[in-house]
């Protein structure tokens, strides 16, 4: 009788122990797209013209 207790304990734990995690698709994330956004044709200008315009009135006014 106890070989017959030991044997079924010893398949119970085998068989959960087997289904645990149970048989399901793993959940993908979706990538995550990045993109840039492009500066305007003026972006690199607008501050050396600011600059130039203050040069050139700190000139008109000596």
């Amino acid at each position: 009788m106890k070989k017959l207790a030991l044997a079924a304990v010893i398949t119970g734990v085998a068989a959960t122990a087997a289904l645990a995690g149970g048989v399901e698709a793993p959940i993908m994330e979706a990538p995550v797209i990045v993109e840039e956004t492009a500066a305007g044709s003026a972006g690199g200008l607008l501050v050396p013209l600011i600059l130039l315009a203050l040069l050139a009135a700190a000139i008109a006014n000596n």
